[in-house]
């Protein structure tokens, strides 16, 4: 149980660590309404659907987490530091570092092979790409999905669930400790999606890591995390999709 210390066989074991947590935050994004959000928490290991954002209020709250931007109001805390406290450029690229963004705002070059795009977080020079890291991206490219017939494939040329793969091992590349995905599936049909979800939850999960994933298909949220909370955009609280409230406090 989270919150509390965890007993297995008699050793007490530590709660998992809270990475990033937010509280009673508001930030204005010159819409209807501004981006409520009462309280969340996301543990070590965990991976949460969020449900009831739309593509802008994602990017928001993935800006808040990432500290790209500040609450109006509130506390964003990430790996036990408010973001108002980073307090200059090199520490921002430094927690920014901790972080592997799934988004449509990832650009890829598309005149580039799969390989290539996947090199780019290891080195600005993919053209003569050494023998240990084109091992290190081919390793990469197969935990995505990703056959070796497909690594000399132009990116520009794949189809959208290729294009969502390659962004993910771009997303993977650094072992971050967070996976932050804005809408994922958005492009996909429902059999590319089933299937993209699954491959999601198996790589987090055989990674370790925790994972936020903002998507508008709750069939979808299921499958790839462990827990989908829907938010009520009036109040900012977020409710369990199973219709039992859960309350993060």
């Amino acid at each position: 149980m989270r919150g509390s210390v965890c007993r297995r066989r008699g050793i007490a074991m530590p709660s998992p660590e809270i990475l990033v947590q937010l509280r009673n935050v508001v930030k204005d994004y010159r819409s209807l309404r501004p981006l409520r959000l009462e309280s969340l928490d996301l543990h070590e290991g965990q991976t949460l659907a969020l449900c009831g954002f739309d593509q802008m209020t994602a990017e928001i709250l993935v800006d808040l987490i990432t500290a790209a931007i500040v609450p109006d109001t509130g506390e964003v805390t990430v790996f036990g530091q408010p973001t108002t406290a980073i307090a200059d450029r090199d520490a921002w690229l430094q927690t920014l570092d901790q972080f592997g963004l799934l988004t449509e705002r990832a650009v890829l070059v598309e005149q580039f092979t799969v390989e290539q795009n996947l090199a780019l977080p290891y080195s600005l020079s993919v053209e003569d790409l050494s023998a240990d890291l084109r091992a290190r991206v081919a390793a990469l490219a197969g935990e995505i999905g990703f056959a070796s017939s497909d690594l000399g494939r132009q990116s520009g040329a794949l189809p959208p669930i290729g294009r969502l793969r390659l962004r993910l091992g771009r997303a993977l590349a650094m072992d971050p400790k967070v996976l932050l995905a804005e809408h994922p599936n958005a492009t996909l049909g429902s059999e590319d999606a089933a299937r993209f979800a699954a491959d999601f939850k198996r790589i987090v999960n055989a990674r370790g890591m925790a994972a936020l994933v903002l998507t508008a298909d709750r069939q979808f949220a299921r499958v790839a995390a462990d827990e989908v909370l829907v938010l009520h955009p009036a109040t900012g609280t977020l409710q369990s999709s199973s219709g039992w409230r859960r309350w993060f406090s």
